[in-house]
């Protein structure tokens, strides 16, 4: 009876103060809310006792599980002796020791490290760094950036502008920036019905036509390496990512790797650049990098890109940059006990079963289902696209809010998964048993015939 008081009064004041991400809260008030209280291992529970499978990971961040006791350690460590100092004007330790970390694991030529708060400010200062580089250079006519289509890179301003979505964003088009984007390998697979071979030819033909247009203009290809996350889990060869990487620096554009989802493991290699042997001029890091505890994000940058913004005061070539919380103590202590617990327990090495058990499932038990139109896996990062009618990609109307129902049916059967549109996204913690993976893969798989076979 106290649980069920306490559930209710929490409900009462989330429908009154609380204004929620990505959510249309007219519908959210309607619904009876999954209030989350703690977390075990690969679970978490709600403030009723109930228990759930995280299934993607606390929105792609979560590592090694909930309460890892290396990590909640590091925590309580730092608190005791600070828990934020500013990096305007003054360096702090904990901080200090992740750069060099996370330098010893970067692909190489990748030697200085900024930090932000979150993955969109970690593409932000990409973007920046990208844009004053050039200008400091003289190439004042190198300001255009290039993406993929369907991309997503965050939800500040920059960000945006890189990853527009007519759903999201159509409100603030008049204060983006023009970006040159090219269509990937999958939009001709998928919509276009082209062998993956084909697809691959067309999608580099197209990009090297516009990189041609934008001569002398682009200032950096900005690319998710290998799966594009947020924008419904595409997946794309190494070969692509190789070759559309060249093609931007022949034209003398820089390279920027969005690794804030992909990044820590997720695509099976420590970050996913690492696939098609890719160096990028910048990287960015987010979610992973703490093991999911706390807010940190990290752009790093080559020692040439670091040495153009070197100067006497007066000369004003300083990157002007940053936030209250940047290199904060207490999340870079994490992420340090993070980097190591990889270390220690050669958590990429340990991936390979759970990627081979995943691919399986896939292949035997959704994609034969009639209503599963497309399988996309990139590791232990996988989206099944749902459609009507899959041979005609018929998807279903906005209002059956089919992604969202199956989410329900799988939390009723104690997994905690999410939808990008109709794409069922799976992204378990990099943790999860072999059991356990069964256990969400067959909720999932259930889930998805009882919504969509009804």
């Amino acid at each position: 009876m106290i649980e069920k008081d306490r559930y209710a009064k929490l409900r009462e004041i989330d429908r009154r103060h609380v204004w929620h991400p990505f959510t249309q809260m007219k519908t959210w008030m309607r619904e009876e809310p999954l209030v989350i209280e703690r977390g075990e291992g690969n679970y978490l529970l709600d403030v009723n006792g109930n228990r759930y499978l995280d299934g993607v990971s606390s929105l792609w961040c979560n590592v090694h599980g909930h309460r890892k006791r290396e990590l909640d350690e590091a925590l309580v460590a730092q608190a005791g002796r600070i828990a934020h100092s500013t990096m305007l004007g003054l360096a702090n330790a904990a901080a200090t020791e992740l750069a060099e970390a996370l330098i010893e694991i970067a692909p190489r030529g990748l030697s200085r490290v900024f930090y932000s708060d979150s993955g969109a400010e970690a593409v932000e200062v990409a973007l920046r760094i990208a844009a004053q580089y050039w200008q400091l250079k003289g190439e004042t006519r190198k300001r255009r950036f290039f993406t993929l289509s369907g991309s997503y890179h965050g939800d500040t301003l920059g960000s945006v502008s890189l990853g527009y979505s007519e759903q999201f964003h159509r409100h603030l088009r008049p204060l983006l920036f023009s970006v040159t984007k090219t269509e990937p390998p999958h939009v001709f697979r998928f919509y276009h019905g082209m062998s993956r071979e084909a697809a691959l030819e067309h999608a580099l033909s197209e990009a090297q036509k516009l990189i041609r247009e934008a001569s002398g203009e682009l200032a950096a290809l900005v690319i998710e390496p290998i799966m594009q996350g947020a924008a419904g889990m595409w997946d794309h060869p190494a070969q692509y990512l190789h070759e559309i990487a060249r093609l931007a620096r022949d034209a003398g554009a820089l390279v920027i790797a969005d690794e804030v989802a992909t990044g820590f493991g997720r695509t099976g290699r420590m970050f996913a650049s690492e696939h098609a042997g890719l160096c990028p001029d910048l990287m960015c890091l987010g979610k992973g990098i703490t093991g999911g505890y706390l807010p940190l994000a990290a752009t790093l940058a080559s020692e040439e890109i670091f040495e153009a913004f070197l100067g006497e005061p007066d000369e004003f070539r300083a990157f002007y940059y940053g936030h209250t919380y940047t290199g904060n103590p207490l999340a870079a202590a994490v992420a340090c006990a993070n980097l190591e617990i990889f270390r220690k327990e050669a958590v990429i090495d340990r991936l390979a079963p759970r990627i081979a058990q995943m691919t399986r499932a896939l292949n035997e038990g959704f994609a034969p289902l009639p209503h599963v139109a497309d399988v996309r896996q990139a590791g232990m990062m996988v989206g099944i696209e749902l459609m009507r009618e899959p041979t005609r990609r018929e998807p279903y109307r906005l209002a059956e809010q089919t992604g969202v129902r199956v989410i329900k049916a799988a939390r009723r059967r104690g997994v905690v998964i999410r939808p990008l549109g109709d794409v069922i996204v799976l992204m378990p913690p990099l943790s999860i048993s072999e059991s356990e993976l069964d256990t969400l893969l067959e909720a999932t798989k259930e889930s998805i015939r009882e919504v969509t076979e009804a």
